[in-house]
């Protein structure tokens, strides 16, 4: 239908062609709503009122926004809401500003350029209004390669088939359509087939009238116009496209010859490819944007087979879709740089990607370097360059980079073999407006220039020593580089020295030499030999005499200077080994006394047994190792408790000892209902896909698992929920809750970090991490993020609104998190997510070094450090006994973190294996062949062991 309806309209069009034009202009009605015409004034007095008022908020919301792009024109977002404000109320000249504005700063997506060609079609009923129209699809077309925009366009240019050259200026813009857009598998066809109705329609046109013999001029255009439709017939069907079979049967039905066996070859080398292609065109079908891995896997196919245009189109049609990946952009430019080198081409991908990712320095070095290679004026070059500088990069680095990409610009543009020229002095001015520039611009908004070894002014230096034959400023360029704190570094000086030796003298070089001897902290000891060499091959005796000298002198302060540090590093040592040692005495005498009270007190309690054992067992009250709770040491982690675990966390003196042993047990006249009379029940590994963990709940909660039943009762049913207490009967902030299904465990991770009587509730899979040491569930990313943003500094009163307001004026702020310790205290730190980059790059222009409620906040693109991951033992060469699950800090074990271990079990974990401890002598990591597994050990073997020890 939609088809059908396409062909009436052409053919209405291209019959009537002045009519056409004259119905083009008599769209838009005076009582269009869209136009500002009058509408109707009727209605009554509250309707009209509430017009007015919204009509007052829109001009003072519109206000609003022009205020906010004049302070910030790289405001995205605003300059949307701006213009959809602006055609809302009918505004049409500001609107037509407003659209302006932005098409100079970023590249327009296709709904906006369909809207704004809409509008100003409808405005459009002289030729000359025309014209205007025109070049507003030209410039449409530059930005992204859309087939709705020329399809549009050429549409569009049927209407002035009536005016001088019509015609031909149709046909021209249906053939640079099929030239950009022909290819495109999916929406090729529509264009193609317009194309060619357009085509029928002049046919019918030039049909004699019913009856009527025509002459040979007209049967001459006739069989020209048939030519024409059979060849768009051809070339269509030798292209790849969907619905390629309807448009052969077409031909087939409408030609009166025979098709040519070239034309249906080519169909079936066509539908070949077609088939070839669907694959990729289907994952792009029912892939979620931005489709950036589908569409690189079908430039990867496209590349293989080599055909540009194509290669060219899927590149198009990928940055339509993800303009601000600038990697993508690379790439694109990359090939068209190496492969395509067509100048008009090359110099608009490059432009579209800088404007569309600004923020990305090597975008804007490949700029200048095609602009250079395609020899474009030097004045349009320097403009460039210019526009790089206030892009508004993240990294002051960037700037050293772009800096350096000019200068060597400027310098392969100077001829050298003239003492002077124009183009020398604006190299030298460039280098020093370069050297100011990071001092002044970039220094003050990094805190730091971006270049600390100072390479542009190395490379000043080398240009007038090399070049310049001015070793003088070579001189005065090196001796400002050592002061800015590289005169300790012998790098530096043997850089200079270099260039010294090239093109000065050797007096300027022994000068160096010593200055360096006197100055350099890292290796003097190669500068002095550098010295000692200069003067062995050049020197006199006395030159010799002096450096040797002031070598020896050096390296004497050097060495007395390392021996201090050496003594009072050592001293630092014996200190700590003091202090550690008194540690040590301190514990092994509250272990001695802790071991004979404990003495004591069980010899009291051997007596009073023997005394009331007989009362106890006829009143049939007894404790049990599964009766008493369980006492988890300090320090192991919010993790789940192994079973191991949880068995030897029965009891102070061991698996059926009671906590507190200082007097006999006194039994009562009925059993106590406190949480030491309740079973311990084991965690069952067996449930843990049905179970999850929760912890960092609050200690003082009163009845948690009725608390936490009705919290995660939303999930899914419930089984059972065991919290954990300790020996006193004191809840311990962490319980297992199991599910009677696995979709419900799943849903309640949802609830991690939830505010539970205000601490955040820890909700994490129930995994044992000593079977499952990789296992990971820090839930964010650890990576580079650059539509993330990292604040810190904040005010701990602010809250997540609070930020959100100051955050959404620079783009559409997707997500706000506020860091928290397990308190839920707020840190001052938040993570802020943007839509895009180019939003979270603007953000941190303009928000780094904000005042928050008198705090300053530091504002940067998120890339946390590392994690620091605890060293594990290389494959093979694993203990055969378990290692201790608790990894201890500098401060060592705390006295609830003694190990149950022997010492001699112990060093098992020791990487060098010992034949005395029933471990092979030779290292799987020394030896080729594959490691063998530890010889197992019999009980009288451990005790051979344990008393050898």
């Amino acid at each position: 239908a939609e088809r059908g309806g396409r062909r009436t309209e052409l053919h209405k069009m291209a019959a009537a062609g002045a009519e056409a034009a004259a119905e083009e202009e008599k769209r838009l009605p005076e009582g269009d709503p869209e136009s500002g015409g009058d509408s109707d004034d009727e209605g009554d007095s509250d309707s009209s009122g509430d017009g007015e008022d919204e009509e007052k908020e829109n001009e003072a919301e519109i206000q609003r926004l022009e205020e906010q792009l004049s302070i910030n024109a790289f405001d995205y977002n605003c300059h949307l809401d701006l213009i959809k404000l602006l055609r809302q109320e009918g505004e049409l000249v500001k609107l037509r500003r407003a659209r302006q504005k932005m098409s100079e700063l970023f590249p327009l997506t296709e709904e906006i350029w369909l809207d704004w060609l809409k509008d100003e079609i409808k405005m459009a009923s002289e030729s000359c209004e025309r014209e205007k129209v025109y070049e507003l699809f030209e410039r449409a077309v530059k930005d992204y390669i859309c087939p709705e925009i020329w399809l549009e366009y050429a549409q569009y240019s049927i209407g002035g088939i009536g005016q001088e050259g019509g015609i031909d200026k149709v046909r021209s813009i249906f053939e640079r359509a099929l030239t950009a857009v022909g290819l495109h598998v999916t929406k090729g066809t529509a264009l193609w087939e317009a194309y060619r109705e357009f085509e029928n329609a002049i046919l019918e046109t030039a049909q004699p009238a019913p009856g009527s013999i025509p002459s040979p001029e007209q049967q001459q255009v006739l069989c020209s116009q048939l030519e024409k439709i059979h060849t768009l017939f051809r070339r269509q069907l030798g292209i790849p496209l969907l619905d390629m079979e309807a448009s052969y049967a077409e031909y087939e039905e409408w030609s009166e010859e025979p098709i040519p066996e070239a034309t249906i070859k080519n169909y079936k080398k066509a539908l070949q490819q077609l088939e070839k292609c669907k694959p990729y065109e289907e994952a792009l079908l029912g892939a979620e944007t931005p489709k950036l891995a589908e569409y690189q896997a079908y430039i990867d196919f496209e590349m293989k087979a080599g055909d540009p245009a194509r290669i060219q189109l899927i590149y198009e049609r990928a940055l339509a879709e993800n303009c601000l990946v600038p990697d993508l952009w690379a790439r694109y430019n990359q090939y068209l740089d190496r492969q395509l080198k067509v100048k008009e081409l090359v110099l608009s991908a490059h432009d579209r990607a800088v404007r569309n990712c600004p923020w990305t320095v090597g975008l804007w070095i490949r700029y200048l370097l095609a602009m250079e290679r395609h020899r474009v004026e030097h004045s349009i070059i320097s403009e460039m360059f210019e526009k790089a500088l206030n892009a508004g990069f993240i990294q002051a680095t960037d700037y050293v980079e772009i800096w350096q990409a000019y200068l060597d610009y400027l310098r392969r543009r100077v001829d050298f073999t003239q003492d002077s020229s124009k183009e020398l002095e604006e190299l030298r001015s460039a280098f020093a407006r370069a050297v100011e520039y990071l001092k002044q611009e970039v220094e003050e908004r990094f805190s730091e220039s971006g270049d600390p070894s100072c390479t542009i002014m190395q490379n000043w230096a080398r240009v007038e020593a090399r070049l310049c034959n001015n070793m003088q400023k070579a001189r005065e360029l090196w001796d400002n580089i050592m002061t800015k704190g590289n005169a300790k570094y012998a790098n530096m000086w043997l850089e200079y020295y270099n260039l010294e030796r090239a093109h000065g003298d050797t007096q300027h070089c022994r000068k160096a030499l010593h200055r360096a001897v006197q100055c350099t902290s890292d290796y003097p000891e190669h500068v002095c030999e550098v010295l000692l060499t200069l003067e062995r091959i050049e020197g006199t005796l006395e030159d010799w005499d002096a450096a040797v000298q002031k070598t020896e002198n050096r390296l004497a302060r050097v060495n007395e200077q390392r021996a201090k540090a050496a003594e009072k590093e050592a001293a630092l040592a014996k200190q700590e080994e003091e202090k550690a040692e008194q540690r040590k005495q301190a514990r092994a005498e509250k272990k001695a006394s802790k071991k004979a009270k404990k003495t004591r007190t069980g010899d009291k309690r051997k007596a009073d047994e023997d005394d009331e054992g007989e009362w106890g067992q006829e009143e049939g009250f007894q404790f049990h190792s599964s009766e008493l709770p369980s006492k988890r040491h300090r320090g192991e982690g919010d993790g789940m408790l192994p079973e191991e675990d949880m068995e030897v966390e029965t009891g102070l003196f061991g698996r059926s000892g009671p906590e507190k042993p200082d007097g006999p047990a006194i039994p009562k006249e009925k059993p106590s209902t406190s949480r030491k009379d309740i079973p311990k029940v084991f965690h069952d590994s067996s449930k843990d896909k049905v179970t999850v963990f929760v912890s960092n709940l609050s200690y003082t909660m009163a009845e948690p698992e009725a608390k936490l039943r009705e919290l995660f009762g939303s999930c899914g049913e419930v089984v059972e929920i065991r919290p954990v207490f300790n020996n006193k009967g004191t809840f311990r902030g962490y319980c297992y809750v199991q599910f009677r299904e696995e979709g419900a465990a799943l849903q309640a991770l949802a609830l991690d970090r939830t505010a539970v009587e205000g601490r955040p509730m820890f909700v994490s899979p129930c995994v044992d991490k000593n079977k499952n040491p990789d296992f990971k569930v820090f839930r964010y990313s650890t990576t580079l993020e650059k539509h993330k943003l990292f604040i810190s500094g904040l005010p701990f009163s602010c809250t997540k609104e609070e930020l959100e307001d100051v955050c959404k004026a620079h783009g559409n702020v997707k997500d706000i998190r506020l860091v928290t310790n397990r308190a839920g205290k707020p840190k001052g730190l938040a993570y802020v997510e943007y839509e895009n980059e180019a939003q979270a790059s603007q953000a941190v222009l303009k928000m780094d070094g904000l005042t928050v409620k008198d705090h300053v906040i530091k504002v940067m693109i998120s890339n946390p450090p590392l994690r620091k991951l605890p060293d594990r033992p290389e494959p093979g060469r694993a203990s055969p006994f378990p290692a201790p699950r608790q990894l201890y800090g500098a401060r060592g074990k705390g006295r609830t973190q003694l190990s149950m271990m022997p010492r001699a079990l112990q060093r098992q974990s020791n990487p060098v294996a010992k034949a005395e401890n029933g471990m092979v002598q030779n290292s799987p990591a020394t030896s080729s062949d594959p490691p063998a597994e530890p010889k197992k050990m019999s009980n009288a073997d451990f005790a051979k062991m344990l008393l050898k020890k």
